[in-house]
């Protein structure tokens, strides 16, 4: 992916890592255009940041996708990268079903068919744009998992393994698959997250992001060098360890 000259749709970019990725990529001479589910919310960014589009979606709905994405094209036929972003993440208890089933259907719906329906609703499109890319967003917990959190953690192992599938099946036309793979950040995912030490920074993460994007290209995964830990673990030999580290460190890490 080419760090300027795109037109970039993140939906699920009100705040956190997707609005922090949003701004940093407008600094870098892209065409930005924001989705959220909040009308408000989305008014105050186009005030402030002058330049940005904003569309109303809601990832979880599946007419929402396809209206917005209908929006989105009519308004910015030039298109060409796509940034998956939506999640959310909540702490379950799996010992009783009325603790975690609810939850895990939700995550399982934003996380997993959320990204899938994106996809769906620009695949398309994205193949008639000469420099095309989709980018998706797993985690560290796509490969070592934190206790509290067993569906956000099978959630971007499915979304991993969707972008590895992906980038197979399209590589046949001019759409690259870029996944990018965040440790822990400070932001509002779960709660005390914000303040969490334990936690990268989100000014650093984006700084890093971005940098990677620009020096590597032709990446297939974006890592900030924090997420390497969660990331490799089995391939060092040390899982066993990284997974002990994790829980005993980051009760609410991302």
């Amino acid at each position: 992916m080419n760090i300027s000259g795109n037109t970039i749709f993140i939906p699920g970019s009100t705040s956190g890592i997707g609005l922090a990725l949003a701004l940093k990529l407008r600094e870098r001479g892209n065409r930005i255009i924001i989705g959220g589910r909040r009308a408000d919310l989305l008014r105050q960014i186009a005030a402030e940041y002058p330049g940005i589009d904003t569309v109303q979606i809601d990832t979880a709905d599946a007419a929402s996708i396809d209206a917005a994405a209908k929006e989105v094209l009519a308004r910015h036929p030039d298109l060409n990268v796509l940034v998956t972003m939506a999640g959310i993440m909540r702490a379950e208890d799996w010992h009783r079903p009325e603790s975690f089933l609810a939850s895990a259907e939700a995550v399982v719906t934003t996380n997993v068919l959320g990204p899938i329906r994106l996809i769906a609703a620009f695949v398309e499109h994205l193949q008639t744009r000469p420099d095309a890319t989709i980018v998706t967003v797993s985690s560290g917990l796509a490969f070592t998992p934190l206790k509290v959190t067993p569906s956000y953690n099978a959630s971007k192992a499915a979304i991993h393994m969707l972008s590895e599938s992906l980038r197979l099946q399209l590589a046949d036309t001019n759409v690259k698959v870029l996944e990018l793979v965040p440790p822990s950040v400070r932001t509002a995912l779960m709660p005390g997250q914000e303040t969490n030490e334990v936690a990268m920074p989100l000014d650093e993460f984006v700084a890093e992001t971005v940098e990677l994007i620009e020096t590597q290209p032709d990446a297939k995964e974006i890592q900030v060098e924090r997420v390497k830990f969660l990331r490799y673990g089995e391939a060092r030999g040390d899982y066993e360890q990284v997974v002990a580290a994790l829980n005993d460190s980051d009760p609410h890490g991302k």
